[in-house]
């Protein structure tokens, strides 16, 4: 028999938290939350859509954990510490084995920056999975897109190109992957992102740039966003 809405959540969503800035969250029609003092409060939010953000045979794994991943750069990208996240889910049908793997790379890569799930909502359709996420900034220590100056010098963490190119494997026919070693380390910077959160924190902690982006939307377009 299928799961029920509440079922659902409360077997592959609800988990107890040790994080005191909760006062309540998964079960209740709003989460309560406390924000810490002299903290600003960051908000992003990411769509990913099956078929265009994932191929439709992606491990239920690898989307809890990219879908995630994709918020936690964003944050990454302010100086942010992550703290909460909102879930809503639309499923053509309830999967358990899907919901078990989604779950499982979501929280996996939740727990390693003692994340919380607060909340969210589930809903029948194409398969697409929405994340907000919250972090913390030290009150005035943001840094944002918009501060950088001329003759600024324009530094890059990470391999562009190798998401996009994993993408463009996983997404063609006859995918030997596991086959060939670049390949599959290809797939892997697609399926298995690195949010540069670390980085991130120690860059508007020390005041040491005066721009900071996330490149998920390529160099040549993010340039001009700055």
């Amino acid at each position: 028999m299928a799961l029920t809405e509440f079922e659902l959540i409360n077997k592959y969503f609800t988990r107890n938290t040790l994080r005191s800035d909760i006062i309540r969250s998964v079960g209740d029609d709003c989460a309560i939350l406390r924000i810490p003092k002299n903290m600003d409060l960051a908000v992003t939010i990411d769509t990913l859509v099956s078929g265009i953000h994932f191929p439709s045979n992606t491990d239920p794994h690898a989307i809890g954990w990219k879908s995630l991943a994709v918020n936690l750069s964003d944050l990454a990208a302010v100086g942010a510490e992550p703290a909460w996240i909102t879930l809503a889910l639309t499923l053509p049908e309830i999967n358990e084995d899907w919901l078990h793997g989604f779950s499982r790379g979501l929280f996996e890569l939740a727990d390693q920056y003692n994340v919380a799930l607060i909340g969210g909502d589930t809903t029948k359709g194409h398969l697409s999975i929405t994340i907000e996420a919250h972090g913390f900034i030290p009150s005035g220590q943001m840094i944002t897109r918009n501060n950088a100056q001329p003759e600024d010098i324009i530094y890059i963490t990470g391999t562009l190109g190798d998401a996009a190119a994993g993408f463009r494997i996983l997404k063609s026919e006859g995918y030997l992957a596991k086959e060939n070693e670049l390949a599959a380390s290809l797939v892997q910077a697609f399926l298995d992102p690195k949010a540069q959160l670390s980085l991130g924190q120690a860059l508007s902690r020390r005041q040491l740039a005066t721009a900071m982006i996330d490149l998920s939307d390529g160099l040549s377009v993010d340039l001009a966003h700055i």
